[in-house]
């Protein structure tokens, strides 16, 4: 007891009875500015995971539960629809999120240039971020309409067969190669073309954030090192590989680890694309990711279950926390700070 005294008190060791008072009443103040956050903390954030968590362990529907245990989430690791939904879901992260740093990447080098009207070029490429998804997504899903979309127009324009996007389930590479008269099997089929569509979709969303995260981190690094490389004869190519690049890998490692788990938990804009035609998911679940296989399972027609959505949900949480960690340990041993 004497040890715990000490170190509840130790702050306070040698104080004057006034000072200690005054310390206990600016230490009450702090912790009562600190009240209400941790209070809807709590409420809005560790209750409801705490609470999905104890569904997750029951037989769970609108009107009566069910204590199940572990059940929901032996059933899920030997679902087969959850193991597609995670290779949809794979297919999409690995779709989205290099192509959008590469191209966030090209543009902000454009954009930090001096060049005129770089402001409005800089607001006109940021717009997407802030524009609704699900309005995006509707008017992209026009875009890529199988029979009056702006993409098959122009196709036909130049001589080539319209294709039918978010209607197609077949996957890339197999189309690609079968066109080429190539045998492909299913499993080395790539993602479906309605995949793609909703991957273009998200490419297009994901820029304006990423540019401007990376021209931040173009304005960190110093003129100085472009003036002495430059001195010394370096071509352009040579300052973005020894320079540019590898001063911007912390910008590139933060872009990255939020990218992954954005693509992961992405719902909004496949749902909205792919429920114009059937239900979300479609054409034959090749674009259900791993959100929308919860939603599917929590509230789709017939038989809701909630219990065996939260399971879904948990381990989905468990595949990012683990990839979150992967990066961190192999990825940002590779970050240069200096």
């Amino acid at each position: 007891m004497s040890k715990l005294r000490d170190l509840l008190f130790k702050d306070t060791m040698g104080l004057t009875p006034g000072a200690k008072r005054r310390y206990w009443s600016e230490t009450l103040a702090a912790y009562l500015y600190l009240l209400p956050a941790t209070v809807i903390i709590v409420t809005f954030h560790f209750f409801p995971i705490f609470y999905a968590f104890f569904i997750s362990l029951n037989k769970w529907s609108i009107l009566q539960e069910r204590f199940v245990g572990l059940q929901n989430y032996g059933r899920l690791l030997r679902d087969p629809d959850l193991w597609n939904s995670l290779l949809v879901t794979i297919w999409y992260a690995l779709g989205t999120v290099p192509i959008a740093l590469a191209i966030s990447l090209f543009i902000a080098i454009l954009l930090f240039q001096n060049i005129q009207g770089r402001g409005i070029f800089r607001t006109v490429y940021f717009l997407p971020n802030i524009t609704s998804v699900v309005a995006a997504a509707v008017v992209w899903g026009w875009v890529f309409n199988a029979q009056y979309g702006v993409i098959n127009y122009f196709l036909e324009l130049a001589g080539l067969k319209p294709l039918q996007w978010i209607l197609e389930p077949t996957g890339v590479f197999k189309m690609f190669l079968g066109n080429l008269g190539l045998n492909v099997p299913e499993w080395a089929g790539g993602p479906s073309l309605a995949l793609v569509a909703v991957i273009i979709m998200t490419i297009w969303s994901a820029i304006g954030f990423n540019m401007i995260i990376y021209l931040a981190g173009l304005g960190n690094i110093s003129r100085e090192l472009y003036e002495a490389a430059r001195i010394d004869g370096a071509t352009e190519w040579q300052v973005f590989r020894k320079i540019t690049f590898p001063l911007l890998s912390p910008t590139t490692f933060f872009l990255l680890v939020i990218s992954v788990i954005r693509s992961f938990r992405a719902f909004d804009g496949i749902y909205a694309m792919t429920t114009r035609n059937g239900p979300a998911g479609g054409p034959l679940d090749t674009t259900r990711t791993v959100t929308v296989y919860i939603y599917n399972t929590a509230f789709g027609a017939g038989n809701p279950k909630m219990g065996y959505a939260a399971a879904a949900a948990f381990i989905l949480m468990a595949v990012v926390l683990i990839l979150t960690i992967v990066q961190f340990r192999y990825v940002g041993e590779k970050v240069h700070y200096e």
